[in-house]
């Protein structure tokens, strides 16, 4: 692995390189005023060519004397112009030895194998010399570019924010700092690894001029672009907070739609980045690795309800973490010890609380409408399997069926459970922790129904299904008393 200061020693010179561009060339100077240029002076040469002399004279003569030279010349006689023969021929006199050439000595059958031999040793030596010197540039070019890929993903990865915690920290920049010293603090806050490549990400970005003195939130998981958007906008100090309330049983979709009137974020984003999960927490390990395709919204029941404070104009995903980081601080390790302890996930807990959630008034008939529904699944042969809970259709009409984008018959029967069986595919709200303890510390009990008087927040149980009729008269009719006392009191009035 490329080490953080051969990384650094490759963004330095990178860094060298952005700067020489951005210089400015110095203009030339300008000619005082009033001065002129001087008069050019013609050229003197130093040393005068002088006439050739020649320092030997020629004696003079006529031209009809003859010179020395032509006078010693010999004239070739048309005897000299004939052809040579033999006669005129260096042609060795009888008795005159001719000098011999040695003759080429013959090699030996043994002498010619051998100097064969040296030949191909010399050439497999010459091959072997040439194989060597190809490895040992392509063992270079490998080591190379893998150096050059290893610190290319390390400081990609750093870019983009791969890797590190979702919390946010606050981070102070100092009146007057740098970019430079800007990127040093979030090194030592632990939010980057690479320094260098920050200046040099934010040099490219022209943003080098923009950043707000003052405290800021951010993470070590947000990208580079993250983080100078978030340290170039509004100080946090500046920003209006706004507290949203969650009721317990709320949805997803209801959540988003109060944090766009509140002015936190756009619904739609909220929905899609809350949905996302990957945030980094512990009980995202218990979640399911594959999510069925049946699942309306991946992620309803996580929202925990309570009261949130937010900055107007927030980014979705800072949204989203600050409401994963509660749903983590309120499941404990007792909690996932006691699902281990009863056979069930996360998500199947979930989603039985979500509908117990919406089936009991109060605290106390919550363990034992858990106790029903728990009854119910470990008798699935009495009951045909089926919870039959009115709230389960609801979801389907009033929060699937609106947000969906193409209608899916199989999803609505997913949801109701008069017709599926066991557990619906999701939860069909947002529990909170006396639905969520109701399910893990249920009542002991015998009972398989119950009927609710919506009214009074009175429920009713039975052991069996003639006990349940009785109660449902019982309910209505009490309902129908209490309408004639209403009817009653206002013709009264």
């Amino acid at each position: 692995m490329a080490s953080n200061h051969e990384n650094d020693r490759l963004l330095d010179e990178i860094l060298k390189q952005t700067e020489k561009k951005n210089q400015t060339e110095p203009k030339p100077q300008e000619r005082a005023a009033g001065t002129q240029k001087p008069a050019q002076q013609p050229y003197e040469p130093k040393y005068a060519a002088k006439p050739y002399e020649p320092k030997y004279a020629a004696p003079e003569r006529s031209v009809s004397e003859p010179s020395e030279m032509e006078k010693t010349t010999i004239r070739q006689t048309p005897e000299m112009q004939r052809p040579r023969t033999a006669d005129s021929m260096d042609v060795p006199v009888a008795g005159e030895e001719r000098p011999q050439v040695r003759p080429r000595p013959q090699k030996t059958k043994a002498q010619r194998e051998a100097e064969a031999k040296r030949k191909r040793r010399r050439r497999r030596n010459k091959s072997a010399g040439r194989i060597y010197s190809v490895l040992i540039m392509l063992t270079l070019i490998i080591v190379i570019s893998v150096f050059l890929s290893v610190t290319i993903i390390s400081v990609g990865k750093d870019m983009i924010g791969v890797e590190g915690t979702k919390t946010l920290v606050p981070f102070t920049i100092p009146e007057g700092a740098t970019t430079a010293e800007i990127a040093e603090d979030l090194h030592e806050a632990g939010i980057i690894e690479y320094p260098k490549a920050f200046v040099l990400f934010s040099r490219l970005s022209k943003a080098d001029a923009s950043y707000v003195a003052g405290e800021h939130e951010v993470s070590s998981v947000m990208a580079y672009e993250a983080l100078i958007d978030e340290l170039t906008g509004v100080e946090v100090k500046d920003r209006v907070t706004v507290d949203v309330m969650f009721p317990e049983g709320t949805t997803v979709y209801a959540a988003a739609k109060k944090l766009e009137e509140a002015n936190v974020c756009d619904a739609q984003k909220f929905v899609y980045y809350f949905n996302q999960a990957n945030y980094g927490y512990q009980f995202e390990q218990y979640l399911p690795t594959t999510v069925s395709k049946l699942k309306f919204c991946k992620m309803e029941g996580y929202l925990f309800p309570d009261t949130y404070t937010f900055y107007e104009e927030m980014d979705p995903y800072e949204v989203c973490l600050k409401i994963y980081k509660n749903f983590n601080v309120k499941m404990t390790d007792t909690y996932y010890a006691r699902m281990q302890e009863l056979d069930i996930t996360l998500d199947e807990m979930i989603t039985l609380a979500s509908i117990v959630q919406a089936e009991a008034a109060n605290k106390k008939d919550m363990k034992d409408v858990a106790s029903v529904f728990w009854n119910r699944l470990n008798n699935p042969a009495e009951f045909a399997n089926k919870l039959q809970s009115d709230p389960t259709k609801k979801y389907v009409e009033q929060t699937i069926k609106p947000n969906i984008d193409l209608a899916d018959q199989t999803i609505y029967d997913a949801y109701d459970t008069y017709v599926c069986t066991g557990l619906p595919a999701g939860a069909i709200g947002n529990p909170g922790i006396d639905a969520i303890e109701a399910v893990l510390y249920p009542s002991d009990t015998n009972y398989y129904y119950f009927y609710a008087n919506v009214e009074t927040g009175v429920t009713y149980f039975a052991t069996t299904l003639e006990e349940h009729y009785q109660n449902e008269a019982m309910v209505k009719e009490q309902q129908k008393q209490a309408a004639e006392a209403r009817k009653q009191a206002e013709a009264a009035q």
